[in-house]
């Protein structure tokens, strides 16, 4: 007969991997809150970044307008 496995309730900080539950740790997804400031730190000096471009024109024309771009009604002036 097949046993059914149990859903984890533990997952890994993704800073130090240390075993975190995540009803029980107030700092969850992160084991503490040291592991909480490094991984913001990784943030604030782009360590993370995402990889793929942004190819929607809406979302690229919007982006331009929060960059100081020109949009499509300024080249017309």
């Amino acid at each position: 007969m097949a046993t059914k496995k149990k859903a984890a309730n533990v997952l890994r900080c993704p800073s130090c991997g240390m075993l975190v539950r995540p009803k029980k740790d107030e700092d969850f997804p992160f084991c503490s809150d040291r592991c909480r400031k490094i991984d913001l730190g990784k943030w604030a000096m782009g360590v993370y970044k995402i990889s793929s471009p942004v190819v929607d024109p809406d979302v690229l024309e919007d982006l331009g307008g929060l960059t100081g771009g020109q949009s499509k009604d300024a080249d017309d002036e």
